[in-house]
């Protein structure tokens, strides 16, 4: 069997993705929770990402941006989502959510900084992977909005961000300019 370029860069970008999705579930989570949520997004699936990207740049009148990572999107063959819950870890001394305690935390509406401190480091993995396997990747907040409107992570998903990945000849993502007005 011949595979051709184009079929054994997609392969091989699909086994990163995967791997990337074990170093977010693997990386250091405070205190021992796991609220990581991740997925592997190709097709029609990523098209419709970029739409609702495009979406919702309109809709927030913040479409240069929006857009332009819509674009770097469609231009790539894989995009891997990461998200996560929010929930506390039920300490009772903490208080960098600026609350007197988990539980005080959860009464009010707030949110455990863990989370996010938990997500940005199982990006961080992740990002490292893409780069080790020397796939062309750009972390995108936009994406994760897209995201997070389509329920791709499901309902309990508060958080999201996307890494697109791309074996071009030129990364779609180097030269992130925004276009001219």
């Amino acid at each position: 069997m011949i595979y051709d370029a184009k079929t054994a860069e997609t392969l091989a970008l699909l086994d990163i993705a995967n791997k990337m999705c074990v170093a977010a579930r693997t990386a250091p989570k405070a205190h021992g929770i796991d609220h990581i949520h991740t997925c592997v997004i190709t097709g029609d699936e990523l098209l419709a990402v970029a739409d609702e990207m495009d979406r919702l740049g309109r809709e927030h009148e913040i479409e240069a941006l929006f857009s332009r990572d819509a674009q770097n999107v469609r231009d790539s063959q894989i995009l891997v989502m990461f998200g996560a819950i929010y929930g506390q870890r039920g300490l009772t001394f903490c208080q960098y959510c600026r609350f007197e305690s988990c539980a005080d935390c959860a009464a009010k509406g707030g949110v455990c900084v863990y989370d996010n401190i938990d997500l940005g480091i199982a990006l961080g993995s992740a990002a490292a992977i893409a780069a080790d396997f020397h796939a062309d990747n750009r972390i995108l907040y936009t994406a994760g909005k897209a995201a997070l409107s389509l329920k791709l992570l499901g309902e309990d998903v508060q958080i999201a961000f996307g890494i697109p990945l791309s074996a071009w000849g030129k990364s779609p993502y180097f030269d992130k300019r925004l276009p001219m007005k």
